[in-house]
């Protein structure tokens, strides 16, 4: 189970509650600059995210969702990870709403592994999230990142226990897949998943939640207690300045 935290206090609320690794979402770490999901824009805020996540040890596992890497060039790929100081990236294969070249996905994996041997590459594809329906594409896509050094593939977009179970079976890497209400965690287990992620769904919780509260005062309704203040200031400890 990895969950995804877009700042030091939702960082530190999960390792509260005994989380032994941490992701980041990039849609939360976009949205919260105002910038777009996917389009190679958040890469300063990405590196940011990253050094912070470092600078507040949190004596947990950390992996980056870094997009498609922010480059065509391998190379350029390779450095920005070599500079985040994590454990992990999350490596997709498509930017502004098109899936790239598998061989070009490939090659950045390939630099990645070689530039950063212990960082652990979850090569993901982007045939489902996008709205297409193409097992073989898809299997023939990760295949190709296998190849490449990937430690293990993320296949978001889906909950077909059918697909799942093919991608598990015809590949030997781990699999990731995103949470979803129609498969439970022990179910996902059954079908062979190593890693469920929650994505963009706990950032997109906490906005639903905000905006419910917002509407409940104006509204004059009772609204969910929330945690204390002096919780929250609490996550802020020992944690360096920004630089």
């Amino acid at each position: 189970m990895l969950p995804n935290a877009w700042d030091i206090a939702s960082a530190r609320l999960l390792v509260e509650s005994g989380f032994p690794a941490i992701g980041t979402t990039s849609l939360g770490v976009s949205a919260a600059h105002g910038l777009v999901d996917g389009t190679r824009t958040t890469e300063d805020a990405t590196v940011q995210l990253a050094r912070e996540l470092a600078a507040a040890h949190l004596d947990r596992y950390v992996s980056v969702d870094i997009e498609d890497g922010f480059s065509d060039d391998p190379a350029a790929v390779a450095a920005l990870v070599s500079r985040l100081g994590v454990d992990g990236v999350n490596l997709e294969d498509s930017t502004h709403g098109e899936l790239v070249d598998p061989h070009l996905a490939g090659r950045k994996i390939a630099a990645v592994r070689a530039a950063s041997s212990t960082v652990f590459i979850n090569a993901r594809t982007d045939v489902y999230w996008l709205g297409g329906a193409d097992l073989d594409a898809t299997l023939e896509r990760l295949r190709v990142y296998a190849d490449a050094g990937a430690h293990g593939v993320f296949v978001p977009g889906t909950a077909d226990p059918h697909v799942i179970e093919a991608v598990v079976t015809q590949l030997a890497l781990p699999l990731n897949v995103l949470a979803a209400p129609t498969l439970s965690r022990a179910r996902l287990g059954e079908l062979g998943v190593a890693r469920i992620s929650t994505g963009s769904l706990l950032y997109r919780s906490a906005l639903s939640a905000m905006l419910d509260t917002a509407i409940a005062v104006r509204d004059g309704v009772p609204y969910p207690q929330p945690m204390s203040y002096q919780h929250v200031q609490s996550l802020a400890e020992n944690t360096p300045p920004r630089t």
